[in-house]
């Protein structure tokens, strides 16, 4: 910290209770002035001949009365002591802490060179100007004392000059950065006692762009307000590290903020702060993370912000909406019964679609095929992904409603997935957890992912799911073993010789996916099979796969036997299609024996039936787990 020491002689001042400070000389004193509650005994002479205003004020003052009285002196007794002193030529040391207050009470006296030269409003201009502002933490110390001394610090322009420091050496290049400066509790390596120099060459020393964040987390909102728009205004720092920056103060001034829950403190004055660093957002999109973004939006939430506030937010992050995490999104619901503020989530995505499409058009217009574009399908793909988990988690809420549920869905339905494992995961939880939904609702919330996009270990724990109604079960075996079976064929991609019907099903045939087959009633899609039919539908589709696979190995390892393992495989492929057509062939004469089957269902054969989705009238047995 800077210091400068003015005077020569030694101090004299005594006190005498609380109250009363007097010189300890020889000669009496003949004057008197009271600063606030404390009496100061003084001499007229070394006063009187730097002070032009007390000049004024003994003037005025009865001859028999030498009792001055400046109540409203900057800085108070404490600061008038400084003045005074420095009239005697005593010796008395300046800093930052107190160079503010003794600068505004020298104006109140008005200690001016034309009183006398070298008087101290001079003085305190030259250690301002030659140590003061050239020192970044003595700017700031400075600049934080200067909140007590207004409005006479800032008539002074000591406020505006802290400001302009300050913020131009934050935006200084990091390699000319020498002081020191607080970042992650550390300093500088010349600090601790580490020598810069190896073999007589200095060492590069490696500042971070964001050194300066934790420095200004000591200034006072309106302080800090005034110097990150003067940082930014200069132009030479950019977004990434303001938005680090502004994290950095929003984590320091509300308790709990990285939680995202306000702990504590005054509601108006949380508020304040939270409108401030929203306001100090740069316009440039890079500027925080989406997570900083999300936890000011939960918080203005929590505060009831205005309006205005929370969309700037949500604006903000539909954007960069694929840079989320599920926790991001998990919003507490302010008000009802649900656990997550599930329709703030969608607006956020409502938002992201429209800047992708707002993005797209853009591209259009210019005519550039423009890397952009594949930047927009991978977000896409990425806040698909997000967009399921995001649904797992909410599932889990036993007072969700099931069209919240499939709104959510329904947004992103159209985006790109590598597969449908996330979104199954989300329905069976909801089943899970919303046992008593009704038959149509059952029927709804399955139609939302595509059987044929699902992983092998997906399909395995589907067709084991005592929650999912056999329609779904039957469609991932069916669709399992036509994969397993395509894969196997020469190349991977040709198809087998199968009946049209079968063919539609496929994923390359005509329907674009399991949910735009033929309408089925709602008893259809609740039916349930008995644990002995999905036993036998299991081993089948396992049956198959080793099959393929074992064909597979062998034509690796032996050319020679090439043409008979390939008519090995064609009959292991015919067999297959066999043994399902009389698996489902047995499903079907279950629901005949039961008398299920309508005159209309007779039409065709049983498998071919089961396979275009025919209505019918299933059986109500239960069907049990085999996990």
């Amino acid at each position: 910290m800077k210091f400068m020491k003015l005077g020569s002689k030694p101090d004299s001042f005594q006190t005498d209770g609380d109250n009363v400070r007097y010189v300890a000389t020889e000669l009496a004193s003949d004057i008197v002035i009271n600063v606030g509650d404390v009496k100061f005994y003084l001499h007229k002479f070394p006063l009187l001949s730097k002070s032009l205003r007390l000049q004024k004020l003994v003037s005025n003052t009865n001859e028999e009365n030498d009792e001055v009285h400046i109540h409203d002196i900057p800085g108070g007794p404490v600061a008038f002591e400084i003045c005074a002193k420095f009239c005697y030529g005593m010796v008395v040391t300046l800093n930052a802490y107190n160079v503010v207050a003794a600068r505004c009470a020298a104006e109140y006296l008005e200690m001016y060179e034309t009183v006398e030269k070298g008087n101290l409003i001079y003085k305190i201009e030259v250690f301002l100007n030659s140590s003061i502002f050239r020192s970044w933490k003595d700017s700031i110390i400075v600049l934080q004392t200067t909140k007590s001394l207004l409005p006479l610090s800032e008539e002074l322009k000591v406020v505006s000059h802290c400001i302009e420091s300050i913020a131009t050496k934050a935006s200084m290049d990091t390699s000319r950065v020498e002081w020191s400066y607080t970042y992650n509790r550390k300093k500088l390596p010349s600090e601790n006692g580490n020598d810069p120099h190896w073999n007589g060459v200095r060492k590069q020393l490696m500042v971070p762009k964001d050194w300066w964040v934790e420095d200004l987390c000591e200034l006072q909102l309106d302080l800090y307000k005034r110097v990150m728009s003067t940082i930014m205004s200069n132009g030479n720092v950019s977004g990434a590290v303001v938005g680090e920056a502004l994290s950095a103060y929003a984590s320091r001034r509300l308790s709990g903020f990285n939680k995202g829950v306000i702990q504590s403190g005054d509601i108006v004055k949380n508020r304040l702060i939270l409108e401030t660093i929203v306001g100090l957002l740069p316009a440039d999109m890079g500027s925080g993370s989406c997570g900083f973004s999300l936890k000011l939006l939960k918080v203005a939430i929590q505060l009831e912000c205005d309006e205005p506030v929370k969309f700037e937010l949500m604006r903000r992050i539909g954007q960069r909406l694929e840079e989320a995490t599920v926790a991001d999104l998990l919003i507490c619901a302010p008000i009802g019964e649900t656990t997550y503020d599930v329709e703030t989530v969608q607006k956020l995505v409502e938002m992201f679609i429209a800047h992708e499409q707002n993005s797209l058009l853009e591209d259009e217009l210019q005519e550039i095929r423009s890397p952009k574009m594949v930047s927009n399908s991978s977000s896409k793909i990425k806040v698909a992904k997000l967009v399921d988990g995001y649904l797992t988690e909410i599932a889990r809420d036993p007072n969700l409603p099931l069209p919240n549920f499939v709104s959510m869905t329904d947004l992103v339905s159209s985006f790109p997935r590598q597969s449908h494992d996330g979104l199954y995961r989300a329905i069976d939880m909801y089943l899970k957890e919303h046992p008593g939904i009704s038959k149509s609702e059952r029927k709804r919330i399955c139609r939302l992912m595509d059987c044929r996009k699902l992983s092998a270990e997906a399909c395995m724990h589907a067709v084991q799911n005592e929650r999912l109604p056999l329609r779904v079960v039957v469609q991932v075996l069916f669709f399992e073993q036509l994969r397993a079976t395509t894969t196997s064929s020469s190349g991977g991609t040709s198809t087998p010789d199968l009946p049209e019907s079968i063919r539609a099903l496929h994923p390359g045939g005509s329907h674009g996916s399991s949910r735009s087959t033929t309408t089925n009633t709602e008893e259809e899609w609740d039916t349930v099979a008995t644990a002995e039919d999905i036993k036998v539908l299991k081993g089948e589709l396992a049956a198959l796969k080793l099959s393929s696979g074992g064909s597979s190995d062998r034509n690796s390892n032996s050319n020679d036997g090439s043409k008979g393992n390939a008519e090995k495989v064609a009959a292991n492929k015919m067999k297959g299609f066999l043994m399902s057509k009389k698996i489902f062939s047995k499903i079907w004469s279950n629901k005949e024996k039961n008398g299920e089957i309508t005159s209309s269902d007779t039409s065709e054969s049983p498998a071919s039936t089961v396979v275009e989705e025919t209505k019918s009238t299933p059986s109500r047995s239960r069907r049990h787990s085999v996990s």
